[in-house]
């Protein structure tokens, strides 16, 4: 199954090399519309997180998928958190002041 290539070294195969692993279900986010007023479950792919130079600059947006309104609403640093580490797209806003 696997070569030496070294002393203590091994080649292996993609299939070994992730046989022990499980599926990983997808991330979801819980949203809120303020338009229709409905909740709903987002994948990470229908979310996008702008991050700017303040709190007013860094918020993140969907379209809704009740009504199709384009919701923003405000991401503090714990949202940021979230958000990045669940696979949500990231746009960093620059300044050119």
């Amino acid at each position: 199954m696997s070569e030496p290539v070294g002393p203590g070294v091994r080649e292996m195969s993609a299939a070994s090399a992730f046989a022990g692993m499980r599926s990983v279900s997808p991330v979801v986010f819980r949203a809120g519309c303020p338009d229709c007023r409905g909740r709903f479950e987002l994948a990470a792919s229908a979310l996008r997180l702008a991050i700017g130079a303040t709190r007013r600059t860094t918020f993140y947006s969907f379209t809704c998928p009740g009504c199709g309104a384009a919701v923003r609403k405000p991401a503090g640093e714990r949202i940021v958190e979230l958000l990045t580490g669940g696979g949500v797209r990231t746009l960093r806003l620059y300044s050119t002041v």
